[in-house]
């Protein structure tokens, strides 16, 4: 029997993201429930979020973001030989996304396979990618994360509505003779699963916000201080860090605690809501367009959520 030979390291090549056209302010939303603009402000930080349309599905937005990724990358489509999408909100679990994305992609026969983690789901699926290409498994690879939260929301629950939105990130993941992707940290608190779940096909998505925030501020910061240690990493080097956009006020409890302070710390939450496994890709990939991190430089990639599962790495920007 004979193991095959991949690259002695994996890094990304570019980020794309997508946010549907449709915009939801806090304004809209104080006209359907007992809320306001200051209220939704002062508790998790969104002023607006966007929403697909009734015939845009988390399929359609995966392919734009991919599509913009790939196009970036400066690779072809028929340099892809495996994508991997990290979903949680399909509308049906067969067929996955994954093949319908390459498909609609025009990648031809790669492997194919969704993965579901909720928020921390691209930081699996990048791990994974990872892996695949230094093993040898596959040479370049689209990772995607995609969420058509909106489905899944009932529009007249306060503690759900003002906080859940639409969205696709995606990366391309290729070989490096450096390490541009650093070990992965990740874990799951299983005896908390019912803090955030859809109790079956018939539900809304629930969630104890208050359990969430309890968890989140103070069980994640070990878990993204032993990403840079595994790295290599002080963490005063880090150029940014983009943890899950889940509440502003989580994303800066956590940034204090790391000591990442020469690091611009993501707050895509702030126009694009909660995008669950899509939110790390888009609000990274916006960070790169707008110019605020540098290429080359170091980001701290941190998903936590529904499972309740969690996520790190170090990331080289490209």
């Amino acid at each position: 029997m004979r193991l095959s030979q991949g690259s002695p390291g994996a890094k990304v090549l570019a980020f794309g993201g997508y946010q549907p056209a449709e915009v939801v302010t806090n304004d809209d939303l104080s006209k359907r429930m007992d809320t306001n603009d200051e209220w939704i402000r002062s508790r998790v930080g969104i002023q607006e979020r966007r929403i697909a349309g009734p015939h845009e599905s988390e399929i359609d937005i995966a392919v734009q973001a991919g599509g913009k990724a790939l196009a970036a990358s400066g690779l072809s489509s028929a340099d892809i030989d495996l994508v991997i999408v990290a979903t949680c909100t399909m509308e049906a679990p067969i067929p996955n996304a994954a093949g319908r994305v390459a498909h609609r992609l025009g990648i031809q026969a790669p492997g194919a396979f969704d993965v579901n983690a909720a928020c921390a789901g691209f930081c699996y699926a990048l791990a994974a990618a990872s892996d695949a290409i230094r093993a040898g498994s596959a040479t370049h690879v689209l990772v995607v994360g995609t969420e058509k939260l909106s489905q899944w929301i009932d529009w007249d629950d306060r503690a759900t509505a003002v906080i859940f939105a639409d969205g696709a990130g995606a990366a391309v993941v290729g070989p490096s003779d450096t390490p541009g992707i650093g070990p992965v940290v990740w874990g799951s608190a299983g005896d908390k699963a019912d803090v955030i779940a859809i109790e079956n096909r018939h539900s809304f998505l629930y969630q104890e916000g208050q359990s969430v925030f309890r968890w989140a501020t103070t069980a994640l910061h070990p878990v993204a201080a032993l990403a840079c240690e595994r790295a290599g990493v002080d963490p005063a080097e880090l150029a940014a860090f983009v943890p899950h956009q889940a509440n502003l006020r989580i994303i800066e409890a956590i940034a204090r605690r790391i000591g990442a302070v020469n690091a611009v710390i993501a707050r895509d939450i702030v126009l694009a809501g909660n995008t669950s496994a899509a939110s790390i890709p888009l609000a990274l990939s916006r960070m790169i367009e707008r110019g605020e991190v540098p290429s080359g430089g170091l980001a701290l990639l941190l998903g936590f959520g529904a499972g309740l599962t969690y996520a790190s790495q170090v990331i080289e920007i490209p």
